[in-house]
């Protein structure tokens, strides 16, 4: 990696006033959280595993949704801690630069950091609360998982009695309109787009580079492989993304 290209980096970042920076999985994998679909991702393992990530599957299923109730309960997500990278990006907000930070994850590990909830958009929801699927309640994912370790293999709402899932956003599953209309509004305005640990070729978030990019932004793209956008970028920057950020940082 060549070290021009960091301190070119580091120089547009001290230039930017309004940073955007989009987040993927690879800003998690250093935190002991796989990504989806690398090559140890928890799909590319166990392609059974998409199923309850599944609306369609996951509302017809009972298994499936015993199967997501497993997975929740014994997920990485409790006990990972922010790492180098997450802490990186909250060194930007510090230091004034920071727009909007939009991720893709469902970790909450941004927030862990200590980035402002303001701040951040989470496109694809939070595993941090359980939401009803029938009146829309929404609680603390922890109170679910309780249920879940006492025996409920699949815990009704207990307001409804509909079907519980996580807060986040399925496959079939609308995203929030607001978060979207947000995310694009800070496409829109930054001048720094960093985008981070993501192919970025999950639609419609990954729309939010070339909006960027049209809108007169510089982009720079952090990620350990290859991605759909690397021919748009000013610079893109291979290796640990925990390290890559904290330099550029």
């Amino acid at each position: 990696m060549p070290s021009a290209d960091l301190a070119d980096v580091r120089g547009w970042i001290d230039e930017a006033e309004r940073i955007v920076v989009l987040t993927g999985a690879g800003i998690s994998t250093d935190s002991g959280i796989p990504d989806f679909r690398g090559p140890n991702g928890v799909w590319t393992k166990n392609p059974g595993a998409e199923r309850t990530a599944t609306l369609q599957h996951y509302v017809s299923e009972p298994e499936t949704r015993k199967r997501a109730w497993r997975g929740r309960v014994d997920s990485p997500a409790w006990t990972a801690e922010p790492n180098d990278g997450h802490r990186a990006l909250v060194e930007l907000e510090r230091r004034g630069k920071l727009h909007t930070l939009i991720t893709q994850n469902i970790d909450g590990l941004h927030q862990a950091a200590g980035s402002s909830a303001g701040k951040v958009v989470e496109i694809h929801g939070t595993i941090r609360e359980v939401a009803c699927l029938s009146c829309g309640e929404r609680a603390p994912m922890e109170r679910a998982l309780e249920r879940v370790r006492a025996g409920e293999e699949d815990p009704p709402c207990r307001t409804c009695g509909g079907i519980l899932k996580s807060a986040t956003i399925s496959f079939g599953q609308q995203l929030v309109e607001a978060d979207l209309r947000r995310a694009e509004q800070a496409g829109l305005e930054c001048d720094l787009l960093l985008a981070v640990g993501s192919t970025l070729g999950v639609y419609p978030v990954a729309g939010v580079v070339p909006l960027a990019v049209q809108s007169g932004a510089r982009l720079v793209i952090v990620n350990g492989e290859p991605t759909a956008f690397d021919h748009l970028a000013d610079s893109v920057l291979r290796g640990s993304i925990s390290e890559v950020l904290a330099a550029i940082v």
